[in-house]
């Protein structure tokens, strides 16, 4: 039940933040029907995430491992002025999990919506770096406990670095991309509290894509 709970959860906030990405898609293309100049950048990317992680376990040999994931990315961009912007990041991902130890931890799905604060250094030029900094919220769902009995990973917030660039390509549309710098932290339990670990997966990930200026 506590699984379900937490999937629930997770595809309720991922189902709100879809219907707000609607909404802001219709925005955006009610005010360029209008003539109006909108704010809004949406980007599609393939991302790679890839943790760097590195654990505190008791009960157990060894450290906690993750495996790198490919998976699509949302992001939805508002622009306040020419240079000052708050980014959306929507995406998810799957991860083996693993005990240097040799024990197989299954897998895990990981939701972490971040909201970045960014600076666009040119952003009337074709070429148009950016840096950015926010925070995260990282949940955790459909937990497979592989060779375990059981497993719980806690949700938390964390923290977000980015940097990228976008090019221009004419008619409103860009090429991006983008490397964050995310810093997730969890507390797991395993069977029962028998053992536990407090786990940084600190992912780097890597994106490229396409986006649309409405």
């Amino acid at each position: 039940m506590r699984k379900f709970g937490a999937a629930t959860s997770a595809m309720a906030l991922a189902l709100g933040l879809a219907t707000s990405a609607f909404s802001f898609f219709g925005s955006a293309v009610e005010a360029h029907a209008e003539g109006g100049d909108s704010p809004w950048l949406i980007r599609v990317r393939g991302i790679y995430v890839s943790p760097d992680e590195s654990a505190s376990v008791t009960g157990l040999t060894g450290t906690v491992e993750a495996d790198g994931s490919l998976v699509p990315e949302l992001d939805i961009t508002y622009f306040f002025t020419d240079n000052i912007a708050a980014e959306l990041i929507l995406a998810t991902s799957n991860h083996d999990m693993s005990a240097t130890a040799g024990v197989d931890l299954g897998d895990v799905w990981v939701l972490p919506p971040t909201l970045t604060l960014q600076y666009h250094f040119m952003p009337k030029d074709q070429f148009r770096p950016y840096v950015g900094a926010g925070i995260n919220y990282t949940i955790f769902y459909g937990e497979d406990t592989g060779a375990v009995a059981s497993i719980d990973y806690e949700n938390g917030f964390g923290y977000a670095l980015q940097a990228g660039m976008d090019y221009d390509l004419g008619n409103q549309w860009v090429f991006n991309i983008d490397v964050k710098k995310l810093w997730l932290n969890t507390d797991v339990s395993i069977n029962g509290g028998a053992i536990t670990a407090d786990v940084d997966l600190d992912p780097w990930i890597f994106g490229a894509g396409f986006g649309y200026r409405f």
